[in-house]
């Protein structure tokens, strides 16, 4: 068995033809440019792109089967140009009364005729298939049956993000209120929020954590992934390392320093003011539009007295949040080392200061080590490595 990296909640912003899918996603976040900017600079060995229930996603998916560059697998899966794996993947939207508000769930296929079967159902259940993230008129309950019956992976998305998660609105205090607890796969972190943050609910322990990047850009695919043990990066694969068996297992989850992520403290949404608890009005502005935390969430449902044996969490930071790194020294880096995978995780100090500044150098190998110095985020807005680790 071998190392694979898998980036599972990546979306499509526009189809070949230029149709809107993810609204705000980036005009290039086609389905084919994902997979050749995960095959050629990320460095990532299988993607869960989430919009492939849209039709127009579907014909380039088969289009690609048709040339040759996607080879279906017989465990799942499509294998592109004999290097990275596309699973497709679905994220919706419920909202019914028992969850009192909107909760984003991912839904994972193993074969494209499977896809073909869910999205007609899909159909008859929302109001526009072409869009991604869409809001599904049935109960959270019966959508994980449809899955479980098309032999699919149900995993909740970003789960303590403040708009559109199971625990992040305030509102859900247990997951059996939405969702049958045995129909679900996995557990998505979201960027503000961490293995050691999210054990502190009991109910989650029983659970496999996935960290991923939701990219909406080219650029932010591989901002946070996991590193998987697999015979293959196939669809049966991913599905058994969810589950440890036969070996196959996450082998490390790495996402920003939740001090990076954009709603980790509790922020005005308006001048992005640091609130303390049980404060109202922001103190700067006098704004009452106040984000909660995740960290302030999480401490609200903590529960936990012992904590599960997990594989590490390594804090990471993506190569575009370092001072000095823009788009021309990257394309430096990946000429002189082939993907951000390898600079961020192989590549040595020795080599990389014959490539970039010392200082640069210096941020690359700090920033794998986790000895950056981070300015929080909230409030909408990412936290920064602060600036004084470009002089050390």
């Amino acid at each position: 068995m071998k190392r694979y990296f898998a980036d599972m909640h990546i979306h499509v912003g526009r189809t070949k033809s230029g149709r809107a899918v993810k609204i705000t996603g980036s005009k290039n976040l086609t389905l084919t440019n994902i997979l050749h900017m995960a095959k050629n600079q990320k460095g990532i060995d299988m993607v869960g792109v989430i919009d492939c229930h849209s039709p127009e996603v579907i014909e380039e998916i088969g289009e690609l089967i048709t040339t040759g560059d996607l080879e279906p697998l017989n465990d799942g899966g499509l294998l592109f140009q004999e290097k990275t794996t596309l699973i497709l993947g679905s994220e919706l939207e419920v909202y019914d009364l028992s969850c009192k508000g909107p909760i984003h769930l991912l839904c994972f296929l193993p074969s494209l005729e499977k896809m073909k079967e869910f999205s007609k159902w899909l159909s008859t259940q929302l109001k526009n298939i072409h869009l991604s993230s869409q809001r599904i008129y049935t109960p959270g309950r019966e959508l994980q049956k449809k899955v479980k019956e098309l032999d699919g992976l149900f995993i909740p998305a970003h789960v303590f993000t403040p708009f559109k998660s199971l625990f992040g609105r305030g509102v859900e205090r247990d997951l059996r209120e939405v969702l049958d607890p045995d129909l679900i796969d996995a557990i998505e972190l979201g960027l503000s929020s961490d293995t050691e943050m999210a054990d502190h609910l009991n109910q989650l322990h029983r659970y496999t954590y996935v960290t991923n990047s939701d990219a909406h850009s080219l650029p932010k695919i591989a901002r946070e992934y996991q590193a998987l043990m697999l015979e293959q990066p196939s669809f049966t694969e991913f599905a058994k390392a969810l589950k440890n068996e036969d070996d196959r297992k996450i082998i490390a989850n790495y996402g920003l320093d939740p001090l990076l992520g954009k709603y980790h403290e509790t922020t005005c949404a308006k001048c992005f003011t640091p609130i303390q608890k049980g404060v109202k009005q922001c103190p700067n502005c006098g704004s009452t539009n106040i984000t909660k935390g995740v960290k302030d969430r999480i401490n609200e449902l903590s529960d936990a007295s012992e904590f599960p044996n997990r594989p590490p969490y390594v804090h990471q930071v993506p190569l575009e949040f370092l001072p000095g790194i823009g788009p021309k020294t990257l394309q430096k880096l990946l000429k002189s080392f082939g993907t951000e995978m390898a600079i961020i995780h192989d590549t040595s100090f020795n080599e990389l200061i014959n490539i970039v500044p010392e200082k640069t150098a210096k941020l690359i190998v700090k920033a794998r080590v986790g000895e950056l110095t981070l300015n929080a985020g909230g409030g909408g807005r990412y936290g920064k490595v602060n600036e004084r680790d470009d002089e050390s």
